[in-house]
C-alpha cells in the first residue's frame, strides 16, 4: 500500500500544531510557509482533519488552527485515516467479500486482513507526542 502526500503533508502540519500545543493557534500561512505546502492544498487537508475533530479553527487576527486534544491523546492512525480513509489495502478487507471476491473464500484475503491489522496496530500505538 502506498500512502499519498495527503498523509505526509497532513502529518507534518499536525506535528507543527502539536509542537505549538497550548500556545495558541497557528495560521494556515505559517504552516504553509514552514512546511512548503501550498495553502490551497493545506486548506483541503485541514478541512479533513477538522471534520475528524482532530483540529479546530478560530477566525480572526489571532486565529488559525490548533489540536483539539493533547498530542499524547492523538494517534497517527487517526490522522492518517482522516486523510486517506481506510487502511485496508483492498476493498475486500472492509467490504462485502461476496460482492468483491470471485471465490467465496479468497485465499489471499487473510494476508490483506493481517496487513491492515498490523498497520492499524503500529499507527494506533504512535501518538503525535512520539513524533516531537
Amino acid at each position: 500500500m502506498k500512502f499519498s502526500t495527503r498523509s505526509s503533508y497532513g502529518l507534518r502540519a499536525v506535528i507543527d500544531l502539536a509542537k505549538n500545543y497550548g500556545q495558541g493557534a497557528l495560521s494556515l500561512h505559517e504552516i504553509s510557509k514552514k512546511e512548503k505546502i501550498s495553502q490551497s492544498y493545506l486548506e483541503r487537508l485541514m478541512a479533513s482533519l477538522k471534520m475528524a475533530k482532530i483540529i479546530k479553527s478560530t477566525r480572526g487576527v489571532k486565529g488559525g488552527y490548533e489540536l483539539t486534544r493533547a498530542p499524547s491523546k492523538v494517534s497517527v492512525a487517526e490522522v492518517v485515516t482522516a486523510l486517506e480513509g481506510s487502511l485496508a489495502p483492498f476493498t475486500c478487507v472492509d467490504g462485502d467479500v461476496k460482492l468483491i471476491c470471485k471465490d467465496e473464500c479468497c485465499k489471499v484475503r487473510k494476508v490483506w486482513i493481517e496487513l491492515k491489522r498490523s498497520m492499524e496496530k503500529t499507527l494506533e500505538g504512535m501518538m503525535l507526542s512520539d513524533l516531537l
